[in-house]
């Protein structure tokens, strides 16, 4: 009987899944998502919270479109979206988290980082952005901090 009913529960999430949702029901939806942002925002600055929100995945899987929905009814001054460029010179002679760290928030303060500092070890290493010995070395680096 248990075995019954997982299946049905999986039936009805792959139609849920695959279902479209139209373009009205979407921007209501997204409304209703913005208003909660905007409070998230009000309570980050009122308790000087620090959040660190992190969008992983591969180029063009839509992280930058999710990004620009959540900045887009919110505060600049408390909503900050941080897409790190390839490192200079000098900082591929740090530890790679360095660059992130100087880009955490500071009390009332919410970071959008477009990829983590963990992307060395997987989407550089595996599009070939970094060397082996640069992913080596990430990777020492981690198991010391």
């Amino acid at each position: 009987m248990a075995k019954d009913k997982q299946k049905k529960h999986e039936a009805a999430e792959a139609t849920a899944a695959s279902a479209k949702m139209s373009r009205k029901e979407f921007e209501k939806e997204l409304a209703k998502l913005q208003v909660e942002l905007t409070r998230l925002q009000t309570w980050v600055q009122a308790t000087g919270a620090r959040i660190i929100v992190v969008f992983e995945g591969r180029d063009t899987a839509g992280k930058g479109g999710v990004i620009s929905r959540i900045t887009a009814r919110t505060s600049p001054r408390v909503y900050r979206h941080v897409a790190l460029p390839a490192p200079s010179d000098r900082e591929k002679t740090q530890l790679y988290i360095q660059r992130y760290i100087a880009r955490f928030p500071a009390a009332g303060e919410i970071t959008l980082f477009d990829r983590s500092w963990y992307n060395r070890a997987g989407v550089e290493r595996v599009m070939g952005f970094c060397s082996d010995k640069e992913y080596e070395r990430f990777l020492a680096g981690c198991s010391r901090q």
